[in-house]
């Protein structure tokens, strides 16, 4: 999960030239045994720790854009003014370390123990009660944004989930594969909540919404009310119709406790099945053979991921898998489950002792259409992340919003996406009219491979494959009518951010 934190490069107590420090981008250093970066800023110089507070990505190699740094693993963004987490995926601000500059040398010491968070000017009129619905990404990504922002009124999250808000991509990662505890998968311990005042309320359905009233009524009867409300309910796997589809051997993998059935059961399991050749359902293979069991997978398509990756990446993941021991089996569906058997649309026959359904998800939309919210392939929101009834935004894998990049209306299913979506609408809920124009970005990886994808390109007619996918460096645009909607790399984390930015950019000029 974290990566190694060694710190590299000169001792910024003894000092470093002034004039080594680049106008733009930082400088790497130590300070004993801590790893630190310096930059300047304003005339000055600035010194923060130098590891990303998600997973520890080394921000030195990530991209300065302006007063930022982004850190080249899951492009989160730090303030270089205050250290403050800009933008998910990291919450936690970076440390800030005391900056000496004596005859155009700067020295680096100690830690500043005396830096605070931001100020923030009151928003006038803020909403008295605020209500999540969802406990997710988005949902977490809000509440904790609110807080942040100095909302001072009654906050409340509803999850329909019996766990608190988790890390959901290590799911099918490093926590599957048996290389991360679960100490590490809860976003926050429980005192988070209650010293930032946030009522979490776990296992809690909500039946419907009555807009007129500004009420939510429970499963349970009981009617809540709201001043604004944030729905960020998610999405849910697919389970197909076919037989044998409800077995207790066949899984699903979108929960802490999907997750957690899908380990025990791997503890006896010698082969597994895995339909669908979704990223989700490829992470969930490659942690299922570093758990040394047998693995098929069983997909429609020629090439896995073809629709959203291209053939050229496409037929590298398949290379990676079966150079890892998966077997494919494409062009192909399951008619059914009987027993510890999966039986294919040819006749085959394959043994599993587990199945795992990796075909996709689908948003939780039936509470915002029986509100009566514009609903067509999720949320319809707008720029703000506001529905088409007041009082009430979306974010996250339901929300439908207008893509400045592409032009149209897209709904993404990516963990940095909704997280950033949440902070968005909480910043809205607020008054703070912030439009929502940020590339979506995710990560998946496979073995030693990890790619990195970011925009959105629904419908792209051309892929422009730039280096070479088995050397792990290479970078694939995706483009539509010549305009590039999304680019996915591997082993080029730099032009992974360096896009992220040219499509903010150009957000901003669309905007």
């Amino acid at each position: 999960m974290a990566g190694s934190q060694t710190a590299e490069g000169p001792d910024l107590s003894r000092g470093v030239p002034f004039a080594d420090i680049p106008v733009e981008g930082v400088v790497a250093g130590r300070v004993g045994d801590d790893a630190v970066i310096v930059a300047r800023l304003g005339g000055g110089v600035v010194a923060y720790a130098a590891h990303c507070t998600h997973y520890g990505g080394p921000l030195a190699q990530g991209l300065r854009v302006g007063d930022t740094v982004r850190c080249p693993w899951h492009h989160a963004c730090f303030s270089l003014r205050t250290g403050e987490a800009l933008a998910a995926p990291a919450f936690a601000p970076l440390e800030r370390w005391q900056v000496e500059v004596k005859n155009d040398v700067v020295f680096v010491r100690r830690k500043d123990e005396t830096a605070r968070p931001p100020q923030r000017a009151p928003m006038p009129n803020p909403p008295r009660r605020i209500v999540i619905v969802g406990g997710g990404a988005a949902g977490f990504a809000a509440a904790e944004m609110l807080r942040r922002l100095d909302y001072r009124g009654e906050l409340t999250m509803l999850s329909a989930d019996a766990d608190a808000p988790y890390d959901r991509p290590n799911l099918s990662k490093d926590y599957l594969a048996g290389n991360a505890p679960e100490d590490w998968i809860p976003l926050r311990d429980e005192a988070f909540y209650r010293d930032h005042n946030i009522v979490l309320r776990m296992a809690t359905p909500v039946a419907s919404i009555d807009p007129g009233a500004r009420e939510l009524i429970l499963e349970s009867g009981e009617r809540l009310g709201y001043d604004a409300l944030l729905l960020a309910t998610g999405a849910e796997p697919i389970r197909p119709h076919a037989p044998g589809f409800d077995q207790p051997n066949v899984h699903t993998l979108r929960s802490l406790a999907d997750s957690r059935a899908l380990i025990a059961a791997a503890k006896t399991a010698k082969k597994a099945v895995v339909i669908g050749a979704s990223f989700i359902g490829l992470e969930c293979a490659a942690s299922l053979r570093k758990r040394g069991i047998e693995v098929d997978v069983v997909a429609p398509e020629a090439v896995p991921m073809l629709k959203v990756l291209g053939a050229d990446f496409g037929a590298f993941v398949r290379a990676l898998h079966e150079q890892n021991g998966v077997r494919f089996h494409l062009g192909r569906s399951v008619g059914g489950v009987q027993g510890t058997t999966v039986h294919l649309d040819d006749g085959s026959v394959l043994e599993a002792d587990l199945v795992v359904l990796g075909v996709g998800v689908r948003p939780r939309v039936d509470l915002a259409k029986a509100a009566g919210l514009v609903v067509d392939n999720g949320v319809h929101v707008d720029d703000r992340l506001r529905t088409s009834v007041a009082g009430i935004w979306a974010a996250g894998d339901i929300a439908a919003y207008p893509d400045p990049i592409s032009g149209e209306r897209v709904r993404v299913e990516h963990w940095v996406a909704a997280e950033r979506q949440g902070q968005a609408a909480a910043a809205n809920m607020l008054g703070a009219e912030r439009p929502f124009s940020e590339p979506p970005f995710f990560w998946s990886a496979h073995y030693d491979a990890e790619i990195r994808y970011v925009g959105a390109a629904p419908g792209w007619d051309t892929a422009k494959l730039d280096g070479d996918p088995s050397k792990r460096d290479c970078e694939v645009r995706y483009l539509k009518a010549g305009k590039v909607l999304a680019a996915a790399t591997l082993g080029r984390d730099l032009a992974s951010l360096e896009q992220a930015a040219a499509f903010e950019q150009a957000s901003a000029a669309a905007t």
